[in-house]
């Protein structure tokens, strides 16, 4: 080897990192960091949106930080100024490992697809660095908007990026009710469990519902009042009864809703209503000659299967999922803030016979 090639290699390997450096992709993370801004606003400025509240200063730092780092938008970027996004995120608590309230990710994805979009799933196990990790890599994406949902009906803080693009929230609520929102109509769920007793003649019903304050609690008890109004039966509060909402809360009370003399119980959900069954057959009492019993949530693997299969009402998980899409969409029911409450049916099985 020549001297002269010799130093040819070792310039050849001189400029081997810089070529390295020069081919690394700069993301619009980096770009945020950099500025000391959001993800979201680094978009909003290289979308140049009009009606974005950013000040001019933020504006500038924004795009010295992209042409010092030489940040450039790539082909999905482009695509997305002009509204061509076809990704619409997901971010989840625990729905994606819990697997009745998995179909949220089903009806989501089957009306994201109906519509030309694909979903961006994250599944975040309530870890808030996560949240943030997958929000920020999906306003990178440019997606169209974001469905923010958990596994159970209840209040949710809306992450602070989230108020930077369209955000729907799926089986949970603001507090502020200022975010748009798709929820389970519990009312007229209890409403519904309350009048399949009804219809087969009962009259004394007791309800077994939650110790934990949540909507649920509050709107399948308001449904049951209102249902035995209708009926023309008083209310009496020593047919309701509170118990842990799972087998071991069900089984608990059976001594105390057996004292009450009821010809049918109403139970918070489907596991209450199966401890209930438990209680009740170490007693020698026979579902539904004896006493009907019906459940809430259809929780396929419990109801369907218990002897006899269990009568329930069904949280409504797969629609949940894609009225959220739709609402996101601006396709068919689209409030413009507040709730929209999806039905939840009965789903009829042998749990419940004429009172006699």
């Amino acid at each position: 080897m020549t001297s002269d090639e010799a130093v040819g290699r070792r310039g050849d390997a001189a400029e081997a990192p810089a070529r390295k450096r020069s081919s690394h992709h700069v993301t619009m993370r980096e770009v945020a960091e950099a500025a000391s801004v959001s993800v979201a606003t680094v978009s909003l400025v290289v979308n140049n949106k009009p009606d974005a509240r950013i000040g001019a200063e933020t504006r500038q730092r924004v795009r010295d930080a992209i042409r010092t780092l030489g940040y450039r938008p790539n082909a999905l970027a482009k695509n997305l100024v002009s509204g061509g996004s076809r990704f619409i995120g997901l971010v989840t608590d625990a729905i994606a490992t819990t697997p009745f309230a998995g179909q949220i990710i089903h009806g989501a994805q089957d009306e994201a697809w109906k519509h030309g979009y694909v979903l961006l799933i994250a599944n975040i196990e309530n870890n808030e660095d996560a949240e943030r990790e997958a929000i920020s890599m999906m306003l990178e994406h440019q997606v169209r908007g974001v469905l923010y949902s958990t596994w159970y009906h209840r209040a949710a803080d809306v992450p602070a990026p989230l108020r930077e693009t369209d955000v729907v929230l799926v089986n949970c609520y603001s507090p502020a009710a200022d975010v748009r929102a798709v929820v389970p109509a519990e009312a007229q769920g209890g409403r519904t469990a309350t009048e399949l007793l009804l219809r087969e003649g009962h009259r004394r019903i007791a309800i077994i519902n939650t110790t934990t304050p949540s909507p649920a609690h509050d709107g399948r008890l308001r449904g049951y009042r209102e249902a035995l109004e209708a009926a023309g039966i008083e209310y009496d509060p020593a047919l309701v009864f509170d118990a842990q909402p799972d087998q071991e809360g069900g089984y608990a009370v059976v001594e105390k809703v057996l004292a009450q003399s009821p010809t049918g119980v109403f139970c918070h959900n489907d596991r209450v209503a199966m401890g209930l069954y438990d209680g009740l057959r170490e007693r020698g009492i026979s579902v539904p000659r004896d006493l009907a019993v019906v459940g809430f949530d259809n929780q396929e693997v419990i109801a369907a299967h218990l002897r006899p299969p269990l009568t329930t009402v069904a949280l409504p998980h797969y629609e949940l999922g894609a009225a959220g899409v739709r609402v996101l969409l601006g396709v068919g029911e689209a409030p413009g803030a507040g709730r929209l409450e999806i039905e939840c049916p009965a789903v009829v099985r042998s749990s419940v016979g004429p009172a006699l």
